[in-house]
């Protein structure tokens, strides 16, 4: 029987020596920023993998490597050392003209901005990706996907037309087009006030819920951390924590040690 998403989530960082259950692995990666005496190290010979089928949230202090972990998983940087896999495909190996691809197919991206085009509609925004990859529009995935996002009575609309939060909506919708592995979410409510990006925290567990999309969600805040299933903490470029089943309660007490470190 297939585990669901938290006993998934509990097996993120204790086996990691097979793909089953993972959507991406790091092994021993290392990942170094600079050079010489200049050289930083961001991530220290991490190990650990991201459910398959559940919602993640990494989380850490400023500079502790989250941005990095994800950089890393997300295939938009390489590692020093150890190897990153989507899947059983390592990436690490990978050209860039095939690392391109694969972003363009197997994985989604929301970030705080939207990062939509101003002069196409939503429905060209949201198949965007698609045109890049040369695939075509299946339809019934395409409803699919604006229906559960709530935005299939804006497909005429332009993004100026749009309020932040259902801006939004569509980029997790352009996210969420082409199937990927694991969609990946940098501060996705930065943007947004407080009622608004709790819809999107919601929108973001429900799609996870009902549809199965593996979601990796980096966040400074407690409160967006307990939509997911799994929280991992890292610090000084290690993970040093992880908690299931998450509240902003217990969230925010795991943050307040790790400053004291």
């Amino acid at each position: 029987m297939r585990a669901g998403p938290a006993g998934a989530a509990r097996r993120a960082v204790a086996d990691i020596g097979t793909a089953d259950g993972f959507a991406v692995r790091l092994e021993a990666a290392t990942a170094v920023y600079g050079t010489g005496a200049a050289a930083v190290t961001a991530l220290h010979e991490v190990s650990a993998g991201v459910p398959r089928g559940a919602f993640t949230a990494m989380m850490g202090p400023s500079g502790s490597g989250k941005s990095t972990f994800l950089h890393l998983a997300a295939g938009l940087d390489r590692p020093a050392s150890g190897r990153v896999l989507l899947g059983e495909t390592d990436l690490s190996g990978l050209s860039e003209t095939a690392l391109t691809e694969l972003r363009r197919t197997r994985i989604g991206f929301v970030f705080q901005a939207y990062n939509l085009i101003p002069a196409l509609g939503v429905l060209d925004n949201i198949t965007l990706p698609l045109r890049f990859a040369r695939r075509p529009v299946d339809p019934a995935w395409l409803a699919r996907i604006t229906d559960a996002v709530g935005i299939d009575g804006l497909m005429g609309r332009r993004p100026g037309e749009l309020s932040g939060g259902q801006q939004q909506r569509v980029a997790i919708a352009r996210a969420l087009v082409t199937r990927p592995d694991v969609v990946f979410a940098d501060e996705p409510t930065g943007a947004l006030d407080t009622g608004t990006g709790a819809q999107v925290l919601g929108l973001l567990r429900e799609l996870v819920d009902s549809l199965g999309q593996t979601v990796v969600m980096v966040t400074h805040d407690p409160v967006a951390a307990a939509y997911a299933h799994f929280v991992m903490f890292l610090a000084d470029g290690r993970i040093v924590d992880q908690l299931y089943a998450p509240t902003a309660r217990s969230v925010a007490a795991r943050m307040a040690g790790l400053g004291e470190r």
